[in-house]
C-alpha cells in the first residue's frame, strides 16, 4: 500500500488474501540465496588473492632410476628349438640359473661329436705342421752342408789349379829354350816335337783346371738353390698350416661358446614376469626375446613427461607431487599442504632432447624429507605428478591458464645457474 493515510487497512484486509500483493512480495527463498550469492562472491573474491602455488603438471609411469634395475629381457644368443623351461611365470631366480635350454636347428651343428671331430682335425693339424717344421731344419741343414761341400771343392780345384799353372810355366819356360835350340838347329825336330807336345798339354791340364772351379761353383750352386727352393716351399706349405691351424682352433673356440649358448641363463636376481614364447618345439631366432626379468630392487622413479614448453622452467632439485594409480588421492596442485593421497619427490634427470613430440622426459626420484612411497607400487604403473614452481596469486594463474602463458619464473633454475659461467669482472 502507498501508507499516505494514518489509518491501516491491513487489519481490515490481509495482505495473504489478496493475489496480487502477495506476489509483490520478496520471497524468503530468493533473500536466503541472495544472501549466499553474496557470501560465496565475497569468498571468491577473497580467494582470488590467496597465494597459489604454480606446478607444471605431467603423467608417467613408474621405473627405476638405474637402468639396470628396469625390466629386462633375456634373449637367445644362438637360434635353436626350445627343449625345456626350467622356471614358471612369476617365479625368483638368482644370476646364472637356468631359465630355458634350447636344441640345435642348423644342420651344420647337428653332430653330437663336432667338438671331438675338431680336437681330432686339429691334433692331425699340428702333427702335420710339425713334421714341415723338420723338414725344414733338414733343408736348412742341407743347404749349409752344401755350402760347406762347395767351400772345400772350390779350395781342392784352386789347389789343383796352382799345381798345374807351375806346371804350364815350367813346360813354357821348356819350349821357349828348346824353341831357341831348334831355330839354331841344336836339337833334332822330334825332340823340339816332343817338348811342344808336352808344353800343349800342360796349357790344356791348366785351362781345364780353371774350368774345373767354375763347374764345382756351378754345380754346388744348382744344388744349393734347389734346397733353397724346397725349403721356401716347405715354409709356405708350413704358414698355410699355420693359418689353418689359427682358424681351426678359432671355429673350435666359438662351438664350444656355442655350445655354453644352449642354456639360457638369467642374467641378473629378479622375478620372470613374462614369456614370450610358449610350449616345447618353438623355434627362436639370433636375438629374439625369450622372457623378461624385473629385477627386485628398491630403486624407484617417476617417469614423467612435460611439454616443452614447461622444460626450462624445471630444475634439478624441484619438489613434485605425485599421485599413483590405484591409491586414493585428493590433490590440489596450486596447495599442496591441503593435498591427500599425494606423495613427495624430487626432479633427478632432464633428458636433454626430446622423447615424443613436443614433450620432454624427466625422471623424479622420493623424496627424502617426504613421507615414503608406497611399497605395493609395481614397475610400469601410470602416475600424475605435478612439478612445484613459485607462489602467485589465484587471480594471476587464473588469467595465466585462461591465456595459455607458460608458468612465471622469478628465479633462475639451479641447472643454468650451475651451467652458466661466471661473469668476468670489469677492469677498472
Amino acid at each position: 500500500m502507498l501508507n499516505i493515510s494514518n489509518k491501516s487497512v491491513e487489519k481490515m484486509m490481509p495482505q495473504d488474501r489478496l493475489y496480487s500483493l502477495r506476489s509483490l512480495r520478496t520471497p524468503m527463498a530468493g533473500k536466503i540465496l541472495a544472501r549466499w550469492l553474496m557470501g560465496i562472491g565475497i569468498i571468491f573474491f577473497i580467494i582470488l588473492f590467496a597465494p597459489w602455488q604454480q606446478n607444471i603438471r605431467g603423467t608417467g609411469k613408474i621405473t627405476a632410476l638405474n637402468p639396470a634395475n628396469r625390466p629386462q629381457t633375456v634373449e637367445t644368443v644362438i637360434a635353436g628349438r626350445i627343449q625345456t623351461w626350467k622356471v614358471n611365470e612369476g617365479q625368483y631366480v638368482s644370476k646364472g640359473d637356468t631359465i630355458a635350454i634350447v636344441s640345435e636347428v642348423k644342420e651344420k651343428y647337428f653332430d653330437p661329436q663336432l667338438l671331438v671331430r675338431l680336437r681330432e682335425v686339429i691334433a692331425s693339424k699340428e702333427s702335420s705342421l710339425q713334421s714341415k717344421d723338420d723338414k725344414a731344419k733338414a733343408l736348412r741343414k742341407q743347404i749349409a752342408a752344401l755350402h760347406e761341400a762347395m767351400r772345400t771343392k772350390v779350395e781342392q780345384s784352386k789347389a789343383k789349379l796352382e799345381a798345374e799353372q807351375v806346371k804350364y810355366n815350367n813346360a813354357k819356360n821348356q819350349f821357349e829354350r828348346n824353341q831357341k835350340l831348334f831355330e839354331a838347329g841344336n836339337i833334332p825336330l822330334t825332340k823340339f816335337q816332343d817338348v811342344e807336345y808336352k808344353y800343349q798339354g800342360a796349357e790344356a791340364d791348366y785351362v781345364n783346371a780353371k774350368i774345373e772351379i767354375d763347374r764345382v761353383q756351378a754345380e754346388y750352386l744348382d744344388k744349393i738353390n734347389k734346397a733353397e727352393s724346397d725349403l721356401n716351399n716347405t715354409l709356405a706349405e708350413q704358414f698355410d698350416t699355420q693359418a689353418e691351424l689359427a682358424k681351426l682352433r678359432n671355429e673350435l673356440v666359438n662351438m664350444e661358446i656355442r655350445s655354453q649358448q644352449y642354456v639360457i641363463r638369467a642374467p641378473q636376481n629378479g622375478f620372470v614376469v613374462k614369456a614370450s614364447r610358449a610350449g616345447i618345439g618353438e623355434t627362436l631366432k639370433e636375438g629374439e626375446p625369450v622372457c623378461t626379468i624385473m629385477p627386485q630392487s628398491a630403486d624407484v622413479a617417476v617417469e614423467m613427461y612435460v611439454k616443452a614448453m614447461d622444460v626450462p622452467l624445471i630444475s634439478k632439485g624441484r619438489k613434485v607431487r605425485i599421485e599413483f594409480d590405484g591409491f586414493p588421492a585428493l590433490q590440489f596442485s596450486g596447495w599442496p599442504s591441503v593435498s591427500v593421497g599425494s606423495f613427495g619427490g624430487l626432479v633427478e634427470v632432464i633428458d636433454f632432447v626430446n622423447s615424443k613430440p613436443g614433450e620432454f622426459r624427466i625422471l623424479v626420484v622420493p623424496d627424502p624429507n617426504d613421507d615414503p612411497w608406497p611399497r605395493q607400487i609395481r614397475n610400469g604403473s601410470g602416475t600424475q605428478g605435478w612439478v612445484m614452481l613459485d607462489d602467485v596469486p589465484v587471480w594471476y594463474e587464473i588469467w595465466r591458464q585462461l591465456n595459455g602463458f607458460p608458468p612465471s619464473l622469478y628465479e633462475e633454475p639451479l641447472d643454468a645457474q650451475l651451467a652458466s659461467p661466471e661473469k668476468p669482472a670489469k677492469s677498472k
